[in-house]
């Protein structure tokens, strides 16, 4: 892949539709902890053994107590260099006749903050509630959740399971319903929201530019996207700290902290028409 930014620019002075493509990296220079890797532990467990349907059944306390700590921490995080340059590229591209599609793997809503319009969160959000008896999802910043998880969920190992009381964890607030609230994600073992994967399908039909920023390729569905994209000739350019699975495939390739490779990026140029 070429490591050119001028011959970037040039494909970026063209494009008319853009799709941006994020995962954990894009978060990571925010100090948003990604629960992946070494010493991705929350107590004594890894993310993988408390966001799932059975994690949930079986203990629905600890696994709030789990998100309610994550939920919190986000509280207190802010979008990066990265999550601005997006935002602002989208607005400014929008005023002419051009879009920008953030199609992102996070649940942590920083897109969302740094002003990103058309935003389509595949694997959901942390600020979402989903009803397990009536299915309704609603929007949550709730501080915290519920009083019961109040001071809950601190991450060290020597900390007690809260063993909070099912009538006392997050209640459907629809009338009459008071059924149990998840948090709106995509676990382990689940499939995501067949609508969200269309308006994606769409996106990725119709861009003429991508980008693919913070992620390491290997998820899946997502890992699956750019090569696709790329697949009918469309230029393709990854931002990520180091090379992944998928590198080879795409036409450029830019390694470094996204916070400071991607703003010089999408920073306005010379040519465009401001109407």
């Amino acid at each position: 892949p070429c490591i050119d930014m001028a011959d970037f620019r040039e494909v970026f002075a063209k494009a008319k539709h853009i799709a941006i493509i994020t995962g954990a990296g894009v978060s990571a220079e925010s100090g948003v902890p990604t629960f992946r890797g070494a010493g991705g532990l929350w107590r004594k467990w890894q993310a993988q053994e408390l966001a799932t349907p059975e994690a949930f059944a079986r203990n629905p306390s600890r696994v709030w107590e789990f998100y309610h700590y994550r939920r919190e921490v986000m509280l207190s995080k802010h979008p990066n260099p990265a999550h601005l340059a997006i935002a602002e590229c989208e607005k400014r591209l929008s005023k002419q006749g051009r879009s920008v599609v953030v199609i992102t793997q996070n649940i942590d809503e920083l897109h969302r903050k740094a002003g990103t319009k058309h935003l389509l969160e595949i694997h959901g959000s942390l600020f979402k509630t989903r009803c397990t008896n009536c299915g309704n999802v609603a929007a949550n910043h709730k501080s915290p959740i519920c009083p019961a998880l109040a001071g809950k969920g601190a991450p060290d190992p020597e900390a007690e399971d809260a063993t909070i009381p099912v009538e006392d964890l997050p209640q459907c607030e629809e009338d009459g319903c008071n059924g149990l609230l998840r948090p709106h994600v995509v676990w382990f073992g689940e499939t995501l929201d067949p609508d969200i994967l269309t308006e994606v399908e769409k996106e990725l039909q119709i861009c003429d530019l991508c980008l693919v920023v913070g992620t390491s390729s290997v998820v899946y569905p997502a890992a699956m996207f750019a090569p696709q994209v790329s697949a009918r000739g469309v230029p393709v350019a990854e931002f990520n700290m180091e090379a992944t699975p998928a590198t080879n495939r795409f036409r450029f390739h830019f390694p470094g902290p996204c916070g400071t490779t991607l703003p010089p990026a999408l920073a306005r140029h010379g040519t465009e028409i401001i109407s």
